[in-house]
């Protein structure tokens, strides 16, 4: 379910060309500007007076917080604008540790959550101090990286200092070229002309099966929650195309803890590991936004955005429905990407946005080598049978 099936005006800030332009329940979009992302922000705040803002990556996540520490000193509309961002993100007194993986893991292991050992890396002598007390494989993680693109398993020292130097580097000029002409995506431009370096951070290795956890909260308070268990990625490394639904009371403690420690409110996201023969969930990082389970709908309790509004209008019951009681969900259009065969397509759960047909097209038609429309159009029709077949 959407904010917009729920009555509320949806606005967007988007890079033109956005996917979110095609959406149907998006009243406005507004455009982002990647050189001037924070005035982008405001010029959208400014103009739709908005009762809540959703950051929906790590990216507006980071923008949201850089705008509340440049405007707390001003008054007058700057005031009114950090009062939004509290609102909608809650305390500032998180945005530290949000930012930081290191330092949020020390917070969540002195919140007694079990979690891998984790380090910020100054440099390659730090490296292998601290490969030497943790013990081959690690996982290397660069500070402000989603989606697995800046995530590395290493097994050896030699290899550790060769991702190392990259993950630090910042992006070369032909990647952010590739992204500019191929996905439309302008925002990797100004990490290019400022010449950042990522922090990277080096993880204990725990081998297991992933989870990952979606929440909605309130003033430190949960009030929904999704927990799944990873089925199928993408691509190794990468984002989720099968999710299966569970209930693992040790996850919902660690999160919850969590939103009360950091005093949190929006939408919030955790990754897990469970751990191979013991099921132990291992806490590994904290996604500070919405992610992409986030619309569904899974009854009481597991209704993430009518929890939402049901906590700022003041309201003792939110209005839940189920779209789906088959616990396995195929991400679309993710899972066909993976693998246009998949079974999964048929056995559990097809998340196709069925009432944004336009969405549905761009989805298929920006897949790479997906260039024949008739049969894309075809494969509209496909799904669309599959679709009317299920219910």
């Amino acid at each position: 379910m959407s904010f917009a099936n729920l009555g509320c005006n949806v606005e967007a800030v988007c890079p033109v060309g956005n996917a979110l332009e095609k959406i149907r329940a998006v009243r406005q979009t507004h455009t982002y500007h990647a050189l001037s992302p924070l005035e982008s922000f405001v010029t959208a705040i400014q103009s739709s007076n908005p009762d809540l803002v959703v950051p929906g990556d790590d990216l507006a996540n980071k923008h949201l917080q850089d705008l509340y520490l440049r405007e707390k000193e001003n008054g007058g509309a700057a005031r009114k604008i950090c009062k939004l961002i509290e609102h909608s993100l809650g305390s500032p007194d998180s945005f530290s540790f949000t930012r930081a993986r290191a330092l949020f893991m020390k917070l969540a292991e002195k919140e007694g959550i079990r979690v891998p050992k984790t380090a910020a890396l100054a440099d390659v002598t730090d490296l292998e101090a601290q490969s030497s007390k943790m013990g081959f494989p690690v996982v290397l993680k660069a500070d402000g990286s989603s989606g697995g693109e800046g995530v590395r398993i290493v097994h050896t020292l030699a290899e550790a200092k060769r991702v190392l130097k990259v993950l630090q580097a910042p992006l070369q000029l032909i990647r952010v070229a590739m992204r500019v002409l191929l996905d439309r995506d302008l925002r990797s431009l100004r990490s290019v002309l400022e010449r950042r370096s990522s922090i990277v951070n080096i993880q204990e290795f725990v081998e297991g099966r992933d989870a990952t956890s979606l929440v909605a909260c309130w003033k430190g308070e949960v009030l929904a929650a999704l927990h799944f268990e990873v089925v199928k990625k993408k691509y190794a490394n990468g984002p989720s195309s099968v999710l299966r639904l569970i209930e693992n009371e040790e996850i919902s403690v660690a999160t919850e803890k969590l939103i009360k420690r950091l005093d949190l409110s929006g939408l919030c996201g955790f990754d897990f590991l469970l751990e191979k023969d013991t099921e132990k969930p291992y806490l590994i990082e904290m996604n500070p936004r919405a992610t992409q389970v986030g619309h569904l709908a899974l009854g009481p309790g597991r209704d993430l955005t009518a929890a939402l509004v049901a906590a700022i209008c003041d309201k003792a019951d939110p209005d839940t429905r189920e779209v789906t009681d088959n616990r396995t969900i195929a991400l679309f259009p993710q899972e066909w990407e993976r693998n246009p065969q998949s079974s999964f397509l048929n056995s559990a759960y097809h998340d196709i946005p069925w009432e944004e047909p336009e969405l549905i097209r761009d989805c298929l038609r920006t897949t790479r080598g997906w260039m024949d429309w008739r049969s894309l159009e075809e494969l509209i029709r496909i799904f669309s049978t599959r679709h009317s077949s299920a219910a």
